[in-house]
């Protein structure tokens, strides 16, 4: 197995075996008091990412920053009680025991406010993966067996990058739009927080995140000091879609970024201490200075019924990994959260922490932009707008676990294809905020003027999210007669991003300066803003041309200058 590099983080690291029925609880602390460490002093343990992302963002350390009393917890572990993971955002324990006097013995410390029962009882191992509640349907294309249509590359937007079947799921969002002006997640820090990542240490598909170094850590919080490539599948696939690099077969929305590989999924049973290893799989995230996090999980009902999530809770404020996602969104992080795929069932409802309302809850459409029979739908329960986006999860291209690569549905797939155009957006926007970064997403989609319950504000465009964060006006072409071109003067790729107030055919032309035409192409515009790359195929020499792009009612033309290859 290839050298991980971990970041030097305090975590636990005790042993526990997943498969023995256990006890467990969380113990909550009253306060922070005492501690040897200070908000003023920061770099005792946070690293110098994480201090340096709330400093752009003008974030202050507070005291939930500050890890939990060392003191405290060496109180509670001298009962002869198993420690398992710690939080500090709300300042806990999670404890393992069967012994009623040493609960009695820590309930009775003047620190301790008090203890809640977070039992699982294990169960057999799982046959299938269960994320968002429910099974992800698959069909399996290797290889060998995989051919990509003509018509799938000769439809293609103009790109540099040889996408395989993964170039719808990224184009319909203009995610390579971004890959085109060099933003391919370079620099930026994405953690996964998943079930497990069976083989993404031997997969081809993973090859370059390796030989570059960027898995910066692989860290298990549901089995402490677990090896999370012999786990679930699940996360192996959701990082497919975003650090996949394999041109011809797939390529992923981030190709580029670093990584946390983090599980804090127990596929074999599912209670509420999961929502707890998620947020300790956030504190640590955001401790190591991510900036982008993905969350392919989603929680509603549990194993134990008396810890089941009422419609009630999908507030934004009352369960334990909606609050913990929050917190990570206060401290500057992008969290992108699957909206989960029970859109056929009676409770059709996002679940945990899908309704947290300062991230990105992430719904799914098929290839051709319509809304997914099973994604999760909103409102939120105190009325506000989820799912927030949504983007390709229906019919999805992961990778496979016999090597290759397959289709797939569900909202866990379409929150991954978000989260790496996310980092591609970031990088290109570095000192922005991450509320800013998820308003400019919003502000692109093409139900912005009109969300609802099934797309939340639609489907996003990257290429719009950077010139709004760019404070450049996006010109509509019908009513002003006027399109965004750029770079001009260019060397090989024109890019044009305009907005439509209707779907409609539009003809996209280009002339040298003899007036003989070089160039000529149909396009279907959709309701929103467009983009639209043209480039790649021609021979331009050095001097000036005449783009003219038209419909039955509308002519534009443009002068561009190209600059010679």
């Amino acid at each position: 197995m290839k050298k991980i590099v971990l970041f030097l983080i305090l975590l636990a690291a005790f042993e526990l075996n997943a498969q023995v029925a256990s006890n467990k609880f969380l113990v909550r602390f009253t306060d922070k008091n005492n501690s040897p460490y200070s908000i003023t002093t920061p770099s005792g343990y946070l690293s110098t990412r994480a201090i340096s992302r709330r400093t752009i963002q003008g974030i202050a350390i507070t005291t939930n920053d500050l890890p939990v009393n060392s003191a405290y917890i060496d109180s509670v572990k001298s009962t002869g009680v198993t420690i398992l993971s710690k939080s500090k955002w709300f300042n806990t324990v999670t404890i393992q025991t069967t012994d009623n006097n040493a609960l009695n013995i820590i309930n009775s410390f003047p620190f301790v406010s008090h203890i809640d029962s977070i039992a699982r009882i294990s169960k057999p191992i799982a046959k299938v993966v269960k994320t968002d509640n429910k099974p992800v349907t698959n069909t399996v294309v290797t290889h060998q067996e995989m051919s990509i249509p003509i018509e799938l590359k000769t439809n293609q937007k103009i790109s540099n990058i040889d996408y395989g079947m993964g170039y719808n799921q990224i184009s319909m969002i203009g995610g390579d739009y971004l890959h085109n002006l060099g933003y391919k997640g370079e620099n930026i820090i994405i953690a996964i927080i998943d079930a497990g990542f069976w083989y993404a240490d031997t997969l081809s598909v993973f090859d370059s995140l390796w030989t570059n170094n960027q898995i910066l850590a692989a860290v298990d919080f549901v089995e402490p000091g677990g090896n999370v490539f012999r786990k679930s599948t699940h996360g192996m696939m959701v990082l497919s879609i975003i650090g996949g690099n394999k041109p011809g077969y797939l390529v992923g929305t981030a190709p580029k970024a670093n990584f946390l590989l983090l599980r804090s999924e127990d596929t074999n049973s599912e209670y509420i201490i999961e929502e707890y290893n998620w947020a300790t799989a956030a504190e640590y995230a955001d401790s190591a200075g991510a900036d982008v996090i993905n969350s392919s999980l989603g929680y509603t009902t549990f194993d134990n019924i008396s810890q089941n999530h009422s419609y009630a809770d999908m507030n934004g404020n009352t369960c334990p990994a909606t609050i913990a996602a929050d917190i990570a969104a206060s401290k500057g992080i992008i969290v992108c959260n699957s909206a989960g795929n029970s859109g056929n069932d009676p409770w059709h409802y996002i679940g945990a922490p899908a309704d947290a309302d300062s991230i990105i809850t992430v719904g799914a459409v098929d290839n051709m932009g319509a809304y997914a029979l099973f994604s999760s739908t909103g409102r939120t329960s105190d009325g506000r707008i989820k799912p927030t986006v949504s983007t390709q999860g229906q019919a999805t291209w992961v990778a496979s676990t016999s090597g290759g690569i397959q289709s797939g549905n569900g909202t866990s797939f379409s929150s991954p294809v978000l989260a790496g155009a996310v980092a591609c957006l970031l990088q290109a926007n570095p000192t922005s905020s991450n509320m800013q970064i998820i308003e400019a997403i919003k502000e692109s989609a093409n139900q912005y003027t009109n969300p609802d319950s099934l797309l939340g504000y639609g489907i996003p465009n990257f290429a719009a999210a950077n010139l709004i964060l760019s404070n450049i006006t996006i010109h509509n072409f019908e009513s002003d007669n006027l399109l965004n071109v750029f770079p001009n003067p260019f060397t090989d790729l024109v890019n044009i991003v305009f907005s439509s107030s209707g779907n409609q055919k539009i003809i996209i032309e280009l002339f040298d300066i003899t007036g003989k035409r070089i160039y000529r192409h149909e396009e279907s515009t959709h309701v929103g803003y467009n983009n639209f790359v043209i480039g790649k195929s021609i021979d331009f020499s050095k001097g000036v041309y005449i783009l003219k792009v038209s419909d039955e009612q509308n002519v534009f033309t443009h002068k561009i200058i190209s600059a010679g290859k």
